[in-house]
């Protein structure tokens, strides 16, 4: 199985970042980037991918803000094989907790999504994961770009909320909070290695 790595939006270039709004500036100099926050998670799973051994591939390796089309276009490249498409977000928007989204549809993508929603849980029993049952599982759907054009499984986390300061500060700045996050994901890769691949 290879891990389709998608560090959404663009990162800091010279200290410039690269993707209009998608931060948060609490004043005081505490700022969060989304798309660092989305790098530094997803370097941070790419670590521990490869001590384990298991093939990844990076679909936005660069800092500026990579396009939809583009990222697509390069998981498209690995239709056929063995693979899932996993893009890491932050969320915004005044909420609490996190997140996972696929596409409409009964797929393989709700089945990892089911995944990571337990590993999330099991990282973080007290915080809360915002879910929707109502077709009979945790994920939320939406036709986002990333998940409705991938011809691979696809799915789509948002860990926390920007503009939430308790999580700003506990989970999405700190060293700690940002390995609790990878090590979900991390737990979740394997579980889906081993029960769907």
């Amino acid at each position: 199985m290879i891990v389709l790595l998608d560090n959404g939006h663009g990162g800091l270039i010279n200290g410039e970042y690269q993707t209009k709004g998608k931060r948060k500036d609490w004043g005081n100099g505490q700022i969060v980037y989304e798309g660092e926050f989305n790098r530094a998670i997803v370097n941070g799973i790419i670590e521990q991918l490869t001590d384990l051994k298991i093939p990844y591939i990076n679909i936005a390796p660069e800092y500026w803000d990579v396009r939809l089309e583009t990222r697509v276009g390069r998981a498209n490249k690995m239709f056929g094989h063995k693979c899932f498409y996993l893009s890491v977000h932050s969320n915004a928007g005044g909420g609490k907790g996190s997140e996972i989204f696929t596409s409409p549809g009964d797929t393989k993508s709700d089945k990892i999504a089911t995944i990571f929603g337990e590993e999330y849980k099991n990282e973080f029993p007290n915080q809360k994961l915002r879910t929707d049952f109502s077709d009979g599982d945790l994920d939320k759907e939406r036709r986002f770009y990333v998940l409705t054009k991938t011809k691979v499984p696809a799915i789509l986390t948002e860990s926390f909320f920007m503009d939430n300061f308790e999580e700003f500060k506990t989970f999405l700045t700190t060293r700690e909070g940002r390995q609790r996050i990878i090590n979900y994901h991390v737990k979740a890769i394997l579980r889906v290695q081993k029960e769907l691949f």
